[in-house]
């Protein structure tokens, strides 16, 4: 992740440029009598990267980088297959494992076995026969809480799945929606690993009588309904959980100024899903080869280092440094939950499917 997403302000002042169009409008692509120099990476709004590392890639590899942000995870992987045959760019980045298998089903990716493929982590390497897409970043999407308003209200913070179902936690929570929001799908895929294919409806049941309120996407759950974030506090927020990621924290420290001794937000470590993002080179990609170059970019010690303080995700590249004010106030979950791919991709669309009765109507 996203683990995206995170503060509307990582993307300011970074140069970038964001396109509203479908498609690149530089002639003479890959396929074409003379190569593009502009490539365009599609992403999630979250996307981000400090302006003197993106200026170092274009000048060693001679391409401009033009950057379309497409709103939340799941929002931008769907448009992203409807358009396929005729893509808007050339890499698409923020797929993550929640959606991977829609992506590689509706032949989202071409093959590309990115230079630095080999110094992933293990652990996080999917698709090895055909290389569709690249593991570039890890998070935790977890409940995150207020903790002014539980410190004001002398209420404990909830620390697990089954807190947030008890009286003293109603109509506090908000959510994402599972069928269009990357977290949204993470918090209920999580919700599945910790209660079962048969008992998760029945917890989704107890919580909606509690009071979830349910809202499209992260930025608007996290930046205006969520009272502990700084856009919260602005548009004087009600929410005092909110579903959203373990980095979440040290973005309200690192872009706070003053910045506080600590972060105003807490992790509900109890809640978290273990998500994994990944970039591919887009099928029909007019710029293939400018792709290929961006994606060998992303696996970079010098972009692996960059995130954590620009995307607040974690590297996954052997021996990448996080950097210590990052850990101080967002470290990983120690057990998340977690789910094969194989089984997010047999149950994902009729969980959301039933999800969305039983949550929305």
């Amino acid at each position: 992740m996203s683990i995206t997403k995170k503060v509307t302000v990582l993307a300011v002042g970074l140069g970038l440029v964001t396109l509203s169009a479908c498609g690149s409008s530089d002639s003479g692509g890959s396929g074409g009598s003379g190569e593009s120099k502009t490539v365009t990476l599609v992403s999630h709004d979250s996307w981000a990267v400090s302006k003197n590392v993106l200026a170092d890639f274009e000048k060693r590899s001679g391409y401009k980088v033009r950057v379309l942000k497409d709103g939340d995870a799941g929002q931008a992987v769907n448009k992203a297959i409807l358009t396929k045959d005729n893509p808007q760019g050339d890499v698409f980045f923020g797929v993550d494992n929640t959606l991977l298998s829609r992506a590689l089903d509706n032949g989202l990716f071409q093959s590309y076995e990115a230079k630095g493929s080999d110094q992933v982590l293990p652990k996080y390497r999917v698709d090895q026969d055909k290389h569709r897409v690249t593991p570039i970043d890890t998070g935790d999407i977890c409940v995150n809480y207020d903790k002014a308003y539980f410190s004001e209200h002398k209420l404990t913070p909830p620390t697990s799945f089954d807190d947030l179902i008890k009286p003293e936690y109603k109509n506090l929570l908000v959510t994402e929606n599972a069928s269009t929001s990357s977290p949204g799908l993470g918090f209920l895929l999580g919700t599945a690993a910790e209660y079962g294919d048969n008992g998760w409806q029945d917890y989704w049941k107890k919580l909606k009588a509690n009071g979830v309120k349910v809202v499209d996407g992260w930025e608007q759950a996290y930046n205006e309904e969520f009272s502990g974030s700084a856009g919260g506090k602005q548009a004087k927020a009600d929410r005092p959980l909110v579903v959203s990621y373990a980095s979440s924290p040290p973005a309200e420290v690192i872009y706070a100024d003053p910045k506080p001794t600590t972060a105003p937000t807490g992790v509900a470590t109890g809640t978290c899903f273990r998500q994994v993002e990944y970039a591919g080179l887009l099928s029909n990609a007019e710029n293939a080869k400018g792709g290929k170059a961006l994606l060998d970019f992303l696996l970079t010690e010098e972009f692996q280092e960059d995130m954590p303080l620009n995307m607040f995700v974690y590297p996954v590249r052997q021996g990448a440094q996080v950097p210590a004010e990052f850990t101080k106030y967002g470290p990983q979950a120690k057990d998340p939950e977690t789910m094969a791919p194989d089984k997010i991709a047999e149950n994902r669309d009729q969980w959301v499917k039933s999800w969305t009765s039983l949550v929305l109507k």
